[in-house]
């Protein structure tokens, strides 16, 4: 996969059975009011809907936001996804109500940044921005 000049392209996902996108959709919005190109999946996303966008919109981002409690075994399913599909420089962030026990382990799993309730859209934004970088693709 190579990597396209432009703005970030971020896919923002609801996977599972939680019903609740209320952050979900002021994630994308605030991603995309910093100009970045977000493609906001729904909700009761899988874990392969969710691959499967990403690799189809040339996704450089996906950010999962969950409250259901399935963390751990959602995001592991979209890492391992990525990995299947040769798609591993899409880099997977999350959101939600995640113990703090769990970050260390999620990461350690591949997810690149948790943000957990109380961080700042502004906190997200940068960080996407200095963690995302679009580089032209090598000649």
């Amino acid at each position: 996969m190579g990597v396209a000049a432009g703005p970030i392209r971020v896919v923002v996902a609801k996977p599972g059975l939680d019903g609740h996108d209320r952050g979900a959709k002021v994630i994308a919005r605030a991603l995309r009011d910093a100009g970045m190109e977000v493609i906001y999946t729904g909700l009761h996303q899988t874990p392969e809907q969710i691959v499967d966008t990403a690799i189809q919109e040339d996704a450089d981002a996906i950010g999962l936001s969950i409250l259901s409690g399935a963390h751990n075994t959602l995001f592991a399913a979209v890492i391992e996804l990525l990995k299947e599909r040769d798609a591993e420089d899409i880099l997977v962030f999350g959101g939600g109500i995640i113990p703090e026990a769990d970050i260390p382990l999620l990461k350690e799993k591949g997810v690149a940044e948790i943000f957990t309730p109380g961080a700042t859209t502004a906190s997200i934004v940068d960080w996407v921005r200095a963690n995302v970088r679009r580089q032209p693709a090598e000649a």
